[in-house]
Order: structure tokens, then C-alpha cells, then sequence
């Protein structure tokens, strides 16, 4: 298995019956897999999940490693298109940020975003792919789309940033200081509003203190 590489789903056709298959097969494996862990889970399972038969989820994914992959890069790309949507010209850098870091808090203490984010690090050691995969398309998608916003920020002369990619890491970790990593080991619930308050609050303070306009 450490060896196993993910061979590309194939391309859906411009049948729009095509894609609704491939969404309806996604679902399916996205239950599995949160119920029974990569490991755990089989084709046969998903294709009943999924309301299909094992022969057409073959058509569309060959291997339950392709199928994870999909799923995973998938999901994690429409959350960092839907989390990191900045209005570059929104003179109100803070309150742009404040909205940004209560809406990823509360997506990232989310108990099914916990739950994927588990069953990726587990699987990630035999299948290194998908962790790369898991990266490219979640946290390296986020940071890059809050780099763009804090460079046009930068260029407005509203922030004073020499390196905008370590600065949107550093924002992105300071709202999730002390909360993902209790969450990964299950200790507590999730977050509540009020430690979803301070942890941006906070977040807001330090970076301020280190990229506000000077």
C-alpha cells in the first residue's frame, strides 16, 4: 500500500447526467469514509452508499485511493474558495480579517472537518499523496488567496508587510492558536462563540502589532 499512487478520475463529460453521478458517488464516499475511516471503508460499501453499482463507481473512480483523493482535494477546495472570498478594495483591512477568521474558525471546529482531517493524517503515511494533494488544496489555496488580498493591502499602504505569504500563515495560526490542536486529540467540544471571539481578537492584536501600517 505505501507504494500505491492515485490514477486521475476520469474527465466528466459536458452530460450534466455525468456530473450528477459523479457528485451522487462522491456523497456516497464521503459518509463511508466519515463512518468507517479510509482503512475501513470498501468500494462495495460506497457504491451501495452512493446508491450505484461497484461497476459504474469504477467507471468514474478505478481505485478507493482515487476516490479518496478526489473527495478530499474536492471539498477542501470549495471550502477555501467559499472561506477566503476578499474584497480587495474594502478599505476595513481589521474587520475584513475579523469576518474571515470567525468564518474559518467555525468551519475548522466543525466535528466532520476534524473527522477528515484525522483520517488524512492517518492515511497520509502510506499514501503520501494524498496528504500533498490534502495540502495543495486546502491550506496552500487558503494562504494564497489571503496573500493576494494582504498584498493589494500592502500596495493601498494600509499594511506594512515585507514577506504577505508567511503573513497570511501567521494570521490563518494565530486564530487557530490552541484550538485545532485540542480538537485533532478530542479533548473538549467545539469551540464556542465567545473562544472563537477571543482567539480572533487576539490573532487581530498580534498582527496588527507586527504588520500595521507604521
Amino acid at each position: 500500500m505505501s507504494n500505491a499512487s492515485f490514477a486521475p478520475a476520469p474527465a466528466a463529460s459536458e452530460d450534466g447526467t455525468d456530473n450528477a453521478k459523479r457528485r451522487q458517488i462522491l456523497e456516497g464516499a464521503r459518509q463511508v469514509f466519515l463512518a468507517q475511516g479510509f482503512d475501513g471503508a470498501s468500494m462495495g460499501e460506497i457504491a451501495k452508499a452512493a446508491g450505484v453499482s461497484k461497476g459504474t463507481l469504477y467507471v468514474y473512480f478505478n481505485s478507493k485511493e482515487a476516490l479518496f483523493e478526489a473527495l478530499t482535494v474536492e471539498e477542501k477546495r470549495c471550502l477555501a474558495e467559499v472561506l477566503f472570498r476578499l474584497d480587495a478594495d474594502d478599505p476595513d483591512v481589521r474587520g475584513v480579517l475579523a469576518r474571515l477568521g470567525t468564518s474559518y474558525l467555525n468551519r475548522m471546529g466543525d466535528p466532520e472537518h476534524i473527522s477528515s482531517v484525522r483520517m488524512v493524517i492517518g492515511a497520509a503515511n502510506k499514501l503520501p499523496q494524498l496528504g500533498h494533494a490534502f495540502y495543495e488544496a486546502g491550506p496552500c489555496q487558503g494562504i494564497a488567496r489571503l496573500k493576494g488580498y494582504l498584498d493589494s493591502q500592502v500596495a493601498a499602504g494600509r499594511l506594512d508587510i515585507e514577506d504577505t505569504g508567511v503573513a497570511a500563515q501567521h494570521f490563518l495560526d494565530l486564530c487557530q492558536s490552541g484550538v485545532m490542536r485540542r480538537l485533532l486529540f478530542a479533548v473538549g467540544s467545539r469551540p464556542t462563540d465567545e473562544e472563537i471571539r477571543r482567539n480572533v481578537e487576539n490573532a487581530l492584536r498580534v498582527f496588527f502589532a507586527a504588520y500595521g501600517k507604521k
